[in-house]
């Protein structure tokens, strides 16, 4: 039996679901403290137990998302707030190539909050 992180990934259709699978490995790679967790009904991905980034798909355009937990502390020109008041996102299309370099920097900016 799938576990419900496991199921989260395995139910959303192509691109959408290969982009989350890249972005559900590659995170934890950016640093020994990240783990993955499953909250609030989406994957989180924790910096020494504290909430850190997730993922997520915007309902109004269906385009996967990262979303970062301390967003409002960042200026990234690709990160949006939208309605949000603390988190930022940075909205992944995953029909391009995707822009590891600009996730590899907003990870690590994130990161640097935990330190």
């Amino acid at each position: 039996m799938l576990r419900e992180i496991d199921t989260f990934f395995d139910n959303k259709e192509e691109p959408v679901k290969s982009c989350l699978l890249f972005l559900r490995d590659h995170i934890p790679k950016q640093d020994q403290y990240i783990t993955e967790a499953w909250k609030y009904k989406m994957p989180f991905y924790c910096y020494k137990d504290k909430m850190f980034c997730y993922l997520w798909v915007h309902k109004k355009n269906g385009l996967p998302y990262l979303g970062i937990v301390n967003g409002n502390k960042m200026d990234h020109p690709k990160l949006i707030i939208e309605n949000r008041s603390r988190m930022k996102i940075l909205l992944i299309d995953p029909t391009q190539d995707l822009p590891k370099e600009t996730i590899n920097a907003i990870l690590k900016t994130a990161i640097g909050f935990y330190n």
